[in-house]
């Protein structure tokens, strides 16, 4: 199917060039998003006459995209997850994930749709590296570093969580208490026995 771009699309073309598309591309994406008209006689005749005042809205929507831009390229995020000894996420971190702590870390209006992951969410602790479509052929690329979280506990310097020792210690005094207390009424019951049958 013939189509004419509306906008600058990747490796279609630019704004006012013909493109040869998939029918369900165009009717599913181009044509409802309004990026593109089917390439009739009469489209082309009127595209030819508003094409100033088109180029004109693509040139503004340009400019509103590298602005956007401009407030996200090159962010550093920091985000923190639950995760296994190994680094393996207990769950993932995924486009809506990155796209609000980008907008809380940089007051943008990301949409988790202008997220780029080409192999999927994040599974695993590390930096990644990902890159941002803001539509117009504009692009941004940001870091993204997943970390495990801090837990409250202290960390001994030999990596073992003191609270948890300290714990496991309180705990098991009580029950070295607790047993010591049975064995002491179980003797005070047996010393009982020989009284009451005398």
């Amino acid at each position: 199917m013939n189509v004419i771009l509306l906008e600058k699309i990747g490796k279609l073309g630019e704004i006012g060039d013909t493109a040869s598309v998939k029918s369900g591309y165009a009717r599913n994406f181009l044509f409802p998003q309004g990026k593109a008209i089917p390439a009739t006689k009469e489209n082309l005749a009127e595209f030819e006459q508003r094409k100033a005042e088109l180029m004109a809205a693509h040139n503004e929507k340009v400019a509103i995209a590298q602005g956007r831009a401009g407030k996200v390229n090159g962010a550093k995020l920091t985000i923190e997850v639950n995760a296994s000894d190994e680094g393996k996420l207990f769950g993932s971190v995924g486009t809506r994930d990155i796209a609000d702590a980008l907008n809380a870390q940089t007051g943008s209006d990301l949409q988790k749709s202008e997220v780029l992951m080409p192999h999927g969410v994040i599974r695993d602790l590390g930096e990644y590296e990902l890159q941002l479509d803001l539509g117009y052929d504009v692009t941004a690329d940001i870091s993204v570093s997943v970390v495990g979280l801090q837990s409250a506990a202290g960390v001994d310097a030999d990596g073992s969580i003191i609270e948890e020792i300290d714990e496991a210690e309180a705990a098991a005094a009580e029950e070295a208490q607790q047993s010591e207390a049975a064995e002491a009424a179980a003797e005070e019951a047996e010393d009982e026995k020989p009284a009451a049958d005398a």
